[in-house]
């Protein structure tokens, strides 16, 4: 994609006006949830990074409409009968892809195991589903991209608290940040996904974005998702 860097700011630019503005239209409305929650509540602050995502299926060559981004997202499961995800692109009743797009603004220590059991409880289900035959045949590219607010707090030594037993020594002396990075990269080497993008994003104007690792920027998902969507396409003419 061209300009990938460019678009992505611009992207995540909106991310942080789209809460604003969410907000601001509770407060309008005389309907406010607490604390930062009604940024969140309101839905959609979402949507421009996945829109920039949307672009890419077509740009390897397949029709827009293969890409469900509002409606029918849900999922056969096998632990549960349904999850609707964020992203799908279906073609010639293929899934072709499969993407969660999530964000953690503030309450960092609150939200950690929430978001790192979520991650894995839905990697776990799709493909116990695809396993038992609930999604075809051909096996689809599952993203996660995760988005953090960037501030000193996340980058603050987190210690342990468990007494019993001796944690992964990994995790000793490590910020939140830290350990969403390297929660991304074992999500990846356990093969629950196929890619993570893990963006720390500041709450400014304008917003300063960064990833930890290579593998885990946005120019790398982008690359692997395109990469795979591309070999689907290829199939076809062949």
């Amino acid at each position: 994609m061209e300009n990938l860097a460019e678009r992505f700011q611009a992207a995540v630019q909106q991310f942080w006006t789209g809460r604003t503005e969410a907000l601001q239209r509770q407060i309008d409305s005389g309907k406010v949830d607490a604390g930062t929650r009604g940024a969140v509540t309101a839905g959609g602050h979402m949507s421009a990074i996945e829109a920039l995502v949307v672009d890419l299926p077509e740009e390897a060559g397949l029709d827009r409409l293969d890409v469900k981004t509002r409606v029918s997202l849900e999922l056969p499961g096998y632990f549960g009968p349904e999850k609707r995800w964020d992203l799908l692109v279906i073609s010639r009743d293929r899934l072709i892809t499969a993407i969660e797009f999530k964000s953690q603004v503030g309450s960092i220590g609150n939200n950690f195991n929430n978001r790192s059991e979520e991650a894995i409880g839905n990697a776990t289900d799709i493909w116990t589903a695809f396993r038992e035959g609930r999604l075809g045949k051909f096996r689809p590219f599952l993203g996660y991209f995760f988005l953090l607010e960037d501030s000193s707090s996340i980058h603050t030594p987190v210690p342990l608290r468990g007494k019993h037993f001796t944690p992964d020594s990994i995790f000793m002396n490590t910020s939140y940040s830290q350990r969403y990075a390297i929660l991304c990269q074992r999500l990846v080497m356990e093969r629950l996904y196929d890619a993570t993008c893990l963006t720390f994003a500041t709450k400014s104007i304008p917003t300063k974005v960064s990833h930890p690792t290579v593998d885990a920027s946005f120019e790398q998902f982008v690359a692997q998702l395109q990469g795979h969507v591309s070999g689907f396409v290829r199939s076809q003419l062949g």
